[in-house]
């Protein structure tokens, strides 16, 4: 879905979370994970990668013993530019 230019991706996995961060450090545009509480996470900040780390290890745990689409249900990733998408979709199972 396109809001205001930007993608939002609602999102089942993370295939690979640390070549995703690294991808989203090359990108032009700010690339936000969205909680289901509605924190957004602005993921080009260590910190905040950091604590969408933990949060994505959680997931990934979690998606071990019960149904993966369950976990990430609420989860989403916001990509402000275009050019960034192609970047980091590899990584990205969607809905």
């Amino acid at each position: 879905m396109i809001i205001r230019g930007a993608l939002i991706v609602k999102i089942t996995s993370i295939t690979d979370v640390n070549a995703f961060m690294k991808a989203v450090d090359t990108c032009q545009g700010k690339v936000e994970l969205v909680t289901a509480e509605g924190d957004r996470l602005n993921l080009k900040s260590k910190l905040c990668q950091y604590i969408s780390m933990v949060k994505l290890a959680h997931f990934v745990a979690a998606s071990n013993t019960i149904d993966q689409t369950n976990v990430l249900n609420d989860i989403e990733i916001v990509i402000t530019n275009p050019d960034d998408i192609p970047l980091l979709t590899p990584y990205l199972t969607v809905k």
